[in-house]
């Protein structure tokens, strides 16, 4: 990377060629690697589902033998990357590190989102930021207003170009080559199937003819219109953010409403100045930020393989496992990296890197950005970030919880403070299997000074008390429950769950000698899926 002060670089041109966008089309190369093909085609398939799938739904969603799912999900159980709910696989909040890995090395959401948010107060209207992705586009950060009508889209869901606003603007880039891709999409999947975050076509969307026409008033104006593309009452203006150094597109900003607040016309006349004063904001910013500086590499990724092969035996695909764990090598600094890179970055062998490398340029999910560098494509996000992307606090500490109050038969609560800091809102809970056991449900509120998870969220940060709280029958007789806090990516405490007892199944002792070690435990668990995702996406508390 220069040393000298530059701007984010554009995602590479043909970072992902325009083709059916969730599968490769040509036959794997000889030195591919078969099991994480087909470890990301589950991946994949669960992304699809919304996060959720049985294994037999999996089996004949990818064709897949049976035993083969079970070991790609035993393997990624084991990785943290989903976790099993009865008989279902689930994905987990740990896998969004693969996203992260490409979002991170863009750096655009890190540089742009606040510009973005900022526009979204002022209009009150939502605002995207996405990249190209083929003959598609995929957005990396969303400004959602709350509204009874709302957008669904997710960071990492891929639309059809030819269906959005951004999509014009994008194409005026295309080489003639990915001109004839696109044409081939659309022939081969004129439903688009392949694109499971939007709505079949209307008829009228078959002239394609139309999009080209749509790519030259873009290349006129410098943005483009969505009016009702993607679905009926749907309207959006997109401006391009160009890459300072090179001139060409790095992402496309758009503001997205519906016909009963704008028309498409009224979008333009309207917000559409303002959206460009905003691109020109977010120019400034890419022109005033210096190269990402490469610290060190996360050392030894893989390390931890070798010995859950010898603990699982079969059902652990340590070929899997390598290949996914090269993903996470990339970040800020790394955007783009040798095979030498990456072999320090996880402790592999630089065979093993290679053939990885050489199976996710098959699979999209890596370019070649100059003969001797990789980089990661906007693909990735494919891999599980969509369903978890509006993901809350409550859904994250849910699993935990459940697995905290069955090793302690104890019910276990996660909380926050009301805006008057005088009481707290209790956001989930696990109950335990007991005759007699503490009932209080989700939404319940009470007073913060007479609760153990009060007194965690009043307490200050830097106080060493806050590491715990105990409340002995204070709020009512016979009931005992102990917290501690959940902070947040900046060490900021959000939330506390605690457990609660009756006085005489533990002493206070004993609810600080053998609840509160566990207690600690999940909260740490809890933290590390949080921090993960909220690294790129708003977590609601609630």
């Amino acid at each position: 990377m220069p040393a000298t002060r530059t701007p984010v670089p554009a995602p590479p041109p043909g970072s992902a060629a325009p083709v059916p966008p969730q599968e490769a089309t040509a036959p794997a190369p000889a030195e591919a690697v078969t099991p994480l093909i087909r470890g990301v085609a589950v991946l994949r398939q669960l992304t699809g589902a919304g996060g959720t799938a049985s294994p037999s739904e999996l089996e004949r969603s990818t064709g897949l033998a049976r035993s083969t799912v079970d070991r790609i999900v035993a393997t990624l159980a084991r990785m943290g990357y989903v976790r099993l709910d009865g008989r279902d696989a689930v994905l987990a909040p740990r896998v969004m590190e693969l996203g992260n890995a490409y979002l991170a090395a863009l750096r655009l959401p890190a540089l742009l989102s606040s510009h973005a948010d900022a526009l979204a107060d002022e209009l009150d209207e939502s605002v995207s930021l996405a990249v190209a992705d083929g003959s598609g586009i995929r957005f990396v950060h969303q400004a959602t207003r709350r509204r009874a009508m709302s957008l669904s889209f997710r960071i990492g869901d891929l639309l059809p170009a030819e269906r959005t606003a951004p999509g014009p603007l994008f194409a005026t880039e295309w080489t003639d080559e990915e001109w004839r891709s696109w044409r081939a999409r659309r022939t081969a999947d004129p439903d688009d199937r392949a694109f499971p975050a939007v709505p079949p076509p209307p008829p009228a969307l078959s002239d394609d003819d139309g999009f080209a026409r749509r790519t030259a008033l873009a290349a006129d104006e410098d943005c483009a219109l969505d009016d009702q593309l993607i679905e009926a009452g749907l309207v959006a203006v997109s401006v391009p953010v160009r890459d300072p150094r090179s001139g060409r597109i790095a992402c496309v900003a758009s503001v997205v409403s519906h016909t009963s607040r704008h028309t498409a016309a009224d979008l333009r006349a309207t917000l559409l100045p303002r959206l460009r004063a905003a691109v020109a904001a977010m120019e400034d910013e890419l022109r005033r930020v210096p190269a990402a500086e490469s610290g060190p590499p996360p050392a030894g990724l893989a390390v931890w393989t070798g010995a859950s092969k010898q603990e699982l035996g079969r059902e652990f695909i340590e070929s899997l496992a390598r290949g996914l764990t090269v993903l996470t090598a990339f970040g800020e600094g790394r955007a783009e990296l040798t095979l030498t890179d990456v072999a320090k970055a996880t402790g592999l062998a630089r065979a093993t890197v290679r053939r990885a490398l050489i199976t996710y340029e098959h699979l999209g999910l890596v370019t070649p950005s100059t003969p001797r560098t990789f980089a990661l494509t906007p693909r990735v996000l494919a891999l599980g970030f969509p369903p978890l992307s509006r993901t809350s606090l409550p859904r994250i500490a849910a699993p935990h919880m459940a697995a905290l109050a069955g090793d302690i038969r104890e019910t276990t609560s996660l909380a926050v403070l009301t805006e008057s800091r005088e009481e707290i809102r209790y956001t989930a809970r696990t109950a335990a299997s007991h005759v007699m056991s503490v009932d209080v449900g989700v939404g319940t509120r009470l007073p913060a000074h007479a609760t153990s998870m009060g007194r965690v969220l009043l307490a200050a940060p830097s106080d060493p008390a806050s590491a715990y709280a105990l409340a002995d029958e204070e709020l009512e007789q016979g009931v005992r429950a102990i917290a501690v806090p959940i902070r947040d990516r900046a060490g900021v405490t959000v939330a506390a769950l605690n457990a609660a007892t009756h006085v005489a199944r533990r002493t206070a002792e004993e609810c600080v000698r053998d609840i509160l070690p566990a207690l600690r435990s999940t909260a740490s668990r809890i933290e590390a899926d949080l921090h993960t995702a909220a690294r790129f996406t708003h977590v609601p508390l609630t």
